[in-house]
């Protein structure tokens, strides 16, 4: 169809018209749509009770188990755990709790003589040098 010819008055019928067409198709997709869940849920129903169950004994485990309340699941604290802070006596703000080592301790473990590689010198080190604190 030449759309370029056609008048302001034409155009706008013709939309509505194809606006009026697109509802009408969307309300028949939409039926369609609902019939073939029907018939699914029906065929799922017949499978359940052609084995010998009821619907509601075998939905619990199909069905997701739904949430109380409303909002994003709550993450609950997985570490209950206390570790031990090791202060500096020489100087309180340097504190070490675990992972990777701060540049002071390997400094001073390097001053006393300790190499920072080395677990066992490390636990030396924290026993020897630091004062322990539990928090």
């Amino acid at each position: 169809m030449e759309y370029a010819n056609l008048s302001l008055e034409e155009l706008k019928r013709l939309r509505d018209e194809t606006e009026n067409r697109q509802a009408e198709l969307n309300r028949l997709l939409e039926e369609r749509r609902q019939a073939g869940k029907d018939n699914v849920i029906q065929q799922i129903r017949d499978i359940i009770e052609g084995n010998g169950y009821s619907y509601d004994d075998i939905t619990p485990f199909i069905a997701p188990k739904k949430r109380r309340g409303r909002g994003p699941a709550k993450k609950h604290s997985t570490t209950t755990r206390q570790y031990t802070h090791y202060v500096d006596p020489e100087n309180a703000k340097h504190i070490y709790v675990r992972g990777v080592l701060p540049r002071w301790m390997k400094q001073k473990m390097q001053e006393q003589g300790y190499d920072p590689r080395s677990k066992a010198d490390r636990e030396v080190f924290k026993a020897n040098s630091l004062k322990a604190v539990l928090v």
